[in-house]
């Protein structure tokens, strides 16, 4: 496996707004993560699978929506995702991408343009990231580990409704939020779909089949406090997982953390975006 053009955050000279950050990007000045960023902007997972794919892949997401919230759906052949006042180039607006082949992960470009394909389907999907500004606007901290601007995640053993060629565990993510303010949580995450929704669970993490809060399957340890409960939102990993079983000819994600940002708020909500 290569690596390729990992650079700076350059998290002190953070853009103003969205299509900023992607001319930052596109340009290979901006190669850190979009965690954390333009609070306010809806974020989006992405995964690029050949046509043949594509309708496996689309009802997987219809038929597990909180993991998998579809934003939009490229024309096949097309790397440019039209939404509203958005138009960008999914070859080269993310920081980061990962490349698998035949279920193998093989490399970690900053751009896919060699990696496209005639019969690529690009497919934009709901963020957890995109809900943690309005928590933060509400009080509700949003705790990480000093070194990361993502939340620990973990595999259940909470199966996904399988579909064509993709089945799978149902992956989520944990924000451990203080008891007095998960309703408040729940409440203002619920009207986030594109952004998971509300909490798949609360409480008692073996309920998950999650042995060890200390030992996340993806990202760093959690940060947990007196009086806080484990929260648990679906997650974006879950498309990740179910993928690499299919063992597609190719099939590419971006690289975690580092999310696409369209140009229209959360607030605004992709189904007014035309």
């Amino acid at each position: 496996m290569t690596t390729t053009g990992a650079g700076p955050t350059h998290r002190d000279a953070v853009p103003s707004t969205p299509a900023a950050l992607r001319r930052l990007v596109a340009d290979g000045r901006w190669t850190g993560p979009t965690a954390g960023i333009l609070d306010g902007y809806q974020q989006a997972n992405l995964v690029i699978v050949p046509q043949e794919l594509a309708f496996d892949f689309l009802l997987f997401c219809i038929r597990n929506p909180k993991p998998c919230p579809v934003i939009a759906v490229t024309e096949p052949g097309d790397p440019v995702v039209r939404l509203g006042g958005t138009e960008a180039d999914l070859r080269t607006d993310l920081p980061r991408y990962r490349v698998w082949r035949h279920g193998e992960l093989t490399d970690e470009p900053c751009d896919i343009t060699d990696h496209w394909r005639a019969d690529s389907v690009g497919f934009l999907l709901g963020c957890s990231h995109t809900f943690e500004g309005p928590l933060r606007a509400a009080g509700v901290p949003v705790r990480y580990a000093e070194d990361s601007a993502a939340p620990p995640v973990y595999v259940t053993n909470v199966p996904t409704r399988p579909a064509g060629r993709l089945s799978g565990p149902l992956v989520v993510s944990l924000r451990a939020i203080p008891a007095g303010l998960v309703p408040r949580a729940v409440e203002i995450t619920s009207r986030y779909p594109a952004g998971h929704g509300a909490p798949v669970h609360i409480g008692d993490p073996a309920a998950l089949g999650i042995t060890d809060l200390t030992r996340p399957d993806f990202g760093p340890s959690p940060v947990v406090m007196p009086g806080d409960v484990p929260v648990f939102w679906a997650c974006g990993v879950t498309p990740q997982l179910a993928l690499p079983q299919v063992k597609a000819e190719y099939a590419i994600t971006h690289y975690p953390g580092h999310m696409f940002v369209f140009d229209h708020t959360v607030d605004a909500g992709p189904e007014n975006m035309g």
